[in-house]
């Protein structure tokens, strides 16, 4: 009935009725794929956050009061002194004659005193912000002034004044110990002497007692936060007042100095100078500054100091590492002359600059987002059936279900920009002509195509080669090979074609084909060295002719000195670091015998109303969230020094974070709504340094605080994420037990929902992730992520004949097979360090020429122990006299 009407119907109503059709359903689909759409993270990564940024995380919300308590400290100091006057009115010598008054004054016995003087400096050093009126103008006063302190040697009796309060901590410790061993050895003497020494015994213990006591006194009266803090069952931010003023001056200065400006005086540049070198050299007991932090770190995880404010050591470690050792920029201008000097040829490029070109893709969709789009297409399709229908009737075929596919992940060159709108508008015409054939049967498409059909588009007028846009073409990474690739691959062919090898030689081929010739040359062409095998391989010479090498020249670097203070205890560290951030990860739940991190945030009197919760509960979070920070960034700067200053150095520090469970820990981590936890909103901008020192305080309502700001995702999260990353791929790179790791712990659904997040530096470690575990996760995984497959075909550096595409790795290899490479790299450790760090006396006393004149060698005094006279006859008798000595046999060996 319908079909013959359809013959009388005017064929540009078709035309119409098809282009409609096809534009409906076009838009349809693009309303379906942008309702799955995320936004693109304008993110710029980099080794910190802004300046004002990096400041207001030192402060915890809680402690937004002792702000103005600082400023009256200093004030009523200097009203005292200068009359009519502000700071900023002083001379240069006005504001000097100050800061030594403040010095001298911090020397006094007293501790509330101290303290006080302590506030007064630590407003100096915020940049008496009662005297300005903007926040420009509070960070210009603070970096005037932190200069100026550390002229006039702030930092020195700060760091004094630092090491003091520690080492209360042990003091207190050792004499409660000496107190109960001197009352049970007194309890003992009344028990079992007699009566006529009960008097020179008391007498005795009694003074211990009393000298054990007075010391006791005097330290709780300098350190009565420690004390209290151990006996109190809640630590809250009363029990840190000391250090907490004391790391917040002393973190000031660092973050400030740290910062370099072009506006800078000379002076200024040579006190920076001064002021890195002096961090980064034994300042201290013969340590540099950072491992007296560590040493906090390890003495608060210990339960040993439970008061710790560990926020502010762990931000004031990460700065001090940092402006030592140097960030990015200075690890990337090293590297470029480490490889100079060592003879190889530059780094193709520079990754940072790369990563910052490269575009996000777009993530693959979720569980949800896939049955959404099987409804949507079902309804699309019945649509499209009804209308064919409708125009030829009910067909006898049944319909054929569409396949299920992953969800596009956007190439790095999707679109094309050389092509212009009416191109591109034409191919996704054509897409949607695609998809709409696709899902149709055959015969259904038949009649829509006689039904539907269009005369072809005129082409488009292409822009002038002039006005396109230069966007590179190609992979963004130039590939690599590594010596040992070429030699597998010669060593293949070899067999292959030969029936025998000829070792590591990659210069001879005699008697392979051409095509190998071909391939050889194609690998020499892009051959990498790296400094990690000149270092392994200068290792194996040193091993091997200790004589011929002679010793080695260990240049004196801040890297160098940190990893020999480091070392003795480097597997205490590791651990402390990762207690506090497993304490510190969302996804880790509350335990009665896990550290305590909310000793620098809880007040003393807990909220009692919704609005005072509310804050207090942003308070933790992004206190957490800080210290994930500094940890992060912390672990991936001491690898990437490490790994330049010598590959075992890095190796060492891998391995121990590896057997501490750092690959799980990660792994936990981001198991977890990972985008939930980039576009947390802990943070209350009025609250934050320097802007409520400056402004009125608004009123704080509920609204406002789940309001939270306004940016599209947490400046420090993602950095977070990406450090993290970045320290799990410098774990399990080149590493097959540990690629092994990954596979047990199921972290490839983990990884992929990381790929939620549009960014191009965080999805390209993902990427990375997969890419070194896709060959063990079989086949059928790679054939359906295979867009995933061309994600990291098109964004991670290519290894010319690496095979994890296609290469099938062996199942069933057992656990000790992985476990072989580990022992081999540990016992390369062992022997670096033995030679390296172990004493160059016992070395010199192994190469040392024998002596082989008799008179000389019995002449040589030896040193006999004391009761050796006594114990002469004895030995004469057992070692001489009573063992048959065959003289025949010596004779025929002479």
């Amino acid at each position: 009935m319908e079909v013959p009407a359809l013959n009388h119907m005017n064929t540009n109503n078709i035309k119409k009725i098809g282009a409609n059709g096809k534009d409906g359903f076009k838009n349809q689909r693009k309303d379906s794929e942008g309702s799955m759409e995320l936004p693109n993270l304008e993110f710029e990564y980099g080794d910190t956050d802004s300046t004002t940024a990096e400041l207001s995380e030192l402060y915890s919300y809680t402690e937004e009061p002792e702000f103005n308590l600082n400023r009256e400290c200093f004030e009523e100091d200097f009203r005292r002194h200068v009359k009519e006057q502000r700071w900023a009115e002083l001379t240069e010598a006005g504001q000097k004659s100050h800061v030594m008054r403040l010095l001298n004054a911090l020397e006094v016995t007293d501790r509330q005193k101290r303290l006080t003087v302590a506030r007064a400096i630590l407003y100096l050093a915020q940049g008496v912000f009662g005297d300005c009126s903007c926040e420009e103008e509070v960070m210009r006063w603070s970096r005037s002034n932190v200069f100026l302190l550390y002229e006039m040697g702030i930092f020195t009796a700060l760091l004094e004044l630092l090491a003091m309060e520690i080492e209360y901590v042990l003091c207190v410790c050792v004499c409660v110990c000496v107190c109960l061993q001197v009352s049970v050895f007194f309890c003992v003497c009344l028990i079992w002497y007699p009566c006529g020494t009960i008097m020179l015994l008391l007498t005795y213990t009694l003074v211990c007692v009393c000298v054990c006591v007075c010391v006791c006194v005097c330290v709780v009266r300098n350190s009565q936060a420690c004390s209290s803090a151990v006996r109190k069952p809640a630590i809250s931010l009363a029990d840190s007042t000391e250090l907490r003023v004391l790391l917040s001056i002393m973190y000031l200065m660092v973050e400030v100095m740290r910062q370099e400006d072009e506006e800078d005086r000379p002076e200024w540049k040579t006190a920076r100078q001064a002021f890195k070198t002096e961090l980064g050299f034994p300042v201290y007991n013969g340590e540099p500054f950072a491992l007296l932090l560590f040493g906090m770190v390890t003495k608060f995880c210990s339960m040993n100091a439970p008061h710790f404010p560990m926020k502010k050591v762990l931000l004031l470690l990460w700065k001090t590492i940092l402006l030592t050792v140097g960030g990015l920029e200075e690890l990337q201008e090293r590297k470029v002359c480490v490889r100079e000097h060592a003879g190889l040829p530059p780094l193709p490029e520079d990754p940072l600059q790369v990563v910052r070109l490269m575009r996000a893709a777009s993530p693959p969709p979720s569980a949800m987002e896939l049955i959404e789009q099987t409804q949507q297409k079902r309804g699309r399709r019945s649509r499209r059936s009804a209308y064919v229908d409708s125009l030829e009737g009910d067909s006898p075929f049944a319909k054929k279900q569409p396949l299920l596919k992953q969800d596009s992940l956007d190439t790095y060159n999707e679109r094309d920009p050389f092509k212009s709108e009416e191109v591109r508008e034409d191919e996704e015409e054509e897409e949607a002509d695609a998809a709409m054939e696709h899902d149709v049967d055959p015969l259904e498409r038949d009649v829509i195509r006689d039904v539907i059909i269009q005369p072809p588009p005129m082409p488009p007028l292409l822009r002038p080669p002039s006005d396109r846009l230069s966007f590179p073409r190609g992979l963004p990474w130039a590939p690599k090979v590594r010596e040992k690739d070429i030699e597998h691959f010669l060593e293949m062919s070899r067999n292959k074609f030969i029936g025998f090898t000829l070792g590591g030689d990659t210069e001879t081929l005699v008697g392979l084909p051409r095509p190998i010739h071909e391939s050889v040359k194609t690998l020499k062409q892009h051959k990498y060295v790296s400094m990690a095998e000149v270092q392994i391989k200068r290792e194996e010479e040193l091993q091997q002719c200790p004589m011929t090498m002679g010793e080695e020249e260990v240049e004196e670097t801040p890297a160098e000195i940190l990893y020999q203070g480091m070392l003795p205890n480097l597997s205490q560290y590791v651990i402390a670091l990762l207690k506090l951030l497993l304490a510190a990860a969302p996804t880790s739940k509350a335990k009665t015998d896990s550290i305590n991190i909310l000793a620098d945030v809880l007040p003393e009197e807990m909220p009692v109303t919704v609005l005072q919760s509310m804050r207090l509960g942003i308070d933790v979070n992004r206190h957490k969230e800080i210290i994930v920070k500094a940890i992060s960034a912390l672990l991936l700067l001491l690898l990437k020094h490490f790994k330049l200053n010598h590959i075992y150095q890095f190796e060492y520090i891998c391995q121990h974070l590896v057997f501490a469970n750092c690959i799980p820990l990660i792994l936990k981590f981001f198991n977890q709504n990972i985008m939930s936890y980039i576009s947390a909103k802990n943070s209350i901008c009025v609250l934050d340094f320097p802007h409520c020192v400056v402004h009125d305080m608004p009123e704080l309502t509920a609204e406002s605080l789940e309001a939270g700001d306004s940016g599209e995702f947490c400046w420090r999260n993602l950095f977070s994420c990406i450090n993290l990353l970045r320290v799990l791929n410098k774990l399990t790179k080149w590493k097959h037990s540990r690629t092994m790791m990954l596979v047990v712990f199921k972290s490839a659904p983990i990884l992929k929902r990381a790929l939620k997040v549009k960014q191009a530096m965080m999805q390209l470690y993902v990427l990375k992730l997969l890419k070194m575990q896709t060959k063990y996760l079989g086949r059928q995984w790679r054939k359906s992520n295979m867009k995933t497959m061309s994600a990291i075909y098109q964004k991670v550096r290519h290894r010319l004949n690496d095979d994890w595409a296609y290469g099938n790795a062996d199942m069933d290899a057992r656990p000790w097979d992985f476990q072989a490479e580990e022992c081999a790299l540990r016992e390369s450790m062992e022997r670096f360090h033995s030679r390296r760090y172990e004493g160059g006396e016992r070395r010199a006393g192994e190469l040392a020429a024998v002596d082989n004149c008799l008179s000389s060698v019995l002449g040589r005094r030896v040193e006999l122990p004391h009761d050796f006279p006594r114990s002469y006859p004895l030995w004469l008798e057992r070692e001489v006299f009573a063992q048959p000595i065959q003289w025949e046999g010596l004779l025929q060996a002479l």
